[in-house]
């Protein structure tokens, strides 16, 4: 017997700050390992005497500050401000250990350029440039102030001031550069994985759309048949003598006829779901006439406002049609007395705008416009009328927009090339 154990899902992908502090953390400990070995080969490898014990107070403090971040990062969210926080702290313990150990002579101080490298890549383009600005100035501060170190004689050296100006000039020609290139290549490869996702969640949307479009074939191929031959069978009952003498026996036989032809109709909307035509042909008619009947078919108060000029002919599209009436269909749902239809062309495009007085959107639907099953309403198979408006209206190379105007209700704003349904382009 197979086990019924629910599998759990995956763990939810860790916060990509969270992760980046760890890798500072990482980084901090091997800083302090090289320090410590360098300190100790320099003062008793080489001879040159270091204050060890101001650099010793100097590297238990990154200690500290590790041990700390790493046991209090799980408890709060990392923040781009504390990632910054980081960074600088492990600039100002270098800028002391320069000091301390011979400043701008220090051949270690090119190490400011990995603190500007590691803040471009991680930091918000503000805060980069505030490290630019930060390492910039301790450079300057250890090459002015700090104290020569004494060193052998067969070590000796020392720097000219203008040559001593021209490294600091040359850190900070590099550090610009670094940012200002590092910053534009990571907005573009964010800017690249927002359009994948984009296009992922499109991809997963019309996948949707296909697998709901099998159900509903399956269904409209299992329904379509009983159907009609229950509306064939009570037909011929209609024709019956016996039937006919009997007004109550006829008005029942009437009654489920209209029954079946509600089926039918239902079946109809599940095809429609599916984001098939139910193999009706396309009509010629004109734009006009076509909002007009939508107009006249919905049954509840609606108003029509034709602002569309001269009339022009098309090929009626049946799951637009059907995209406004779910449109309607949500107003009147929400609670609306009032509902305006807008039509007016601008520009070759058709513009149709649903404009009602009820509760308007709320704003996890106006977040998440056009995913499936995005609705406030409780039943199941909601939140389905946005979503097939807009796939309808992506087909046809339109748009859909929604939002809730300032004088209260909402409004859903549809626009369409008007080419999309002319008779050159459908016929």
């Amino acid at each position: 017997m197979a086990s019924t154990t629910p599998r759990l899902p995956p763990p939810a992908p860790e916060d990509a700050a969270a992760r980046n502090m760890r890798q500072l953390v990482l980084l901090r400990w091997l800083a302090v390992g090289g320090q410590l070995a360098t300190i100790l080969t320099v003062h008793y490898g080489f001879g040159i005497h270091l204050p060890i014990a101001p650099m010793g107070v100097v590297l238990a403090a990154l200690v500290m500050l590790n041990v700390m971040t790493w046991l209090g990062h799980p408890h709060w969210p990392v923040t781009n401000f504390q990632l910054f926080g980081a960074l600088a702290c492990d600039v100002v313990a270098l800028t002391v250990q320069l000091h301390l150990s011979g400043g701008a002579a220090n051949p270690f101080v090119s190490l400011y350029l990995l603190q500007v490298v590691m803040g471009a890549v991680l930091l918000h383009a503000w805060s980069s440039w505030a490290l630019v600005g930060l390492t910039a100035t301790a450079f300057a501060l250890v090459a002015l102030i700090s104290p020569p170190l004494n060193l052998p004689a067969w070590l000796a050296t020392s720097l000219s001031p203008a040559y001593v100006l021209g490294l600091w000039c040359n850190f900070v020609l590099a550090a610009v550069l670094i940012v200002l290139f590092v910053t534009r290549i990571a907005a573009n490869l964010r800017s690249r994985d927002a359009h994948l996702a984009g296009m992922r969640q499109r991809a997963a949307e019309e996948d949707h759309i296909v697998r709901m479009g099998l159900l509903a074939s399956g269904a409209a191929h299992e329904l379509g048949t009983p159907l009609s031959s229950i509306s064939v069978l009570l037909g011929d009952w209609k024709g019956e003598p016996a039937i006919r003498r009997e007004p109550r026996l006829a008005a029942e036989v009437d009654e489920m006829q209209a029954e079946v032809m509600r089926c039918k109709a239902i079946v109809s909307g599940i095809l429609f779901a599916a984001g098939e035509v139910t193999g009706e042909a396309p009509e010629r008619t004109t734009l006009r006439r076509f909002l007009a009947g939508i107009v006249a078919a919905w049954p509840g108060s609606l108003t029509f406002a034709d602002r569309l000029g001269e009339d022009r002919p098309i090929v009626a599209d049946r799951a637009l049609g059907q995209a406004l009436t779910n449109l309607l269909d949500n107003a009147a749902e929400a609670g609306a007395s009032a509902i305006v239809l807008t039509a007016e062309i601008a520009e070759a495009t058709l513009v149709l705008t649903v404009r009602d007085d009820g509760s308007g959107f709320p704003a996890e639907v106006l977040a998440a416009l056009g995913r499936p099953y995005n609705s406030s309403k409780d039943r199941r198979g909601a939140g389905l009328g946005l979503f097939l408006a807009t796939n309808v209206l992506r087909t046809l190379g339109g748009t859909l927009q929604a939002r809730n105007p300032a004088s209260g209700g909402a409004e859903t704003m549809l626009r369409l090339p008007l080419a999309s349904l002319a008779l050159g382009e459908r016929a």
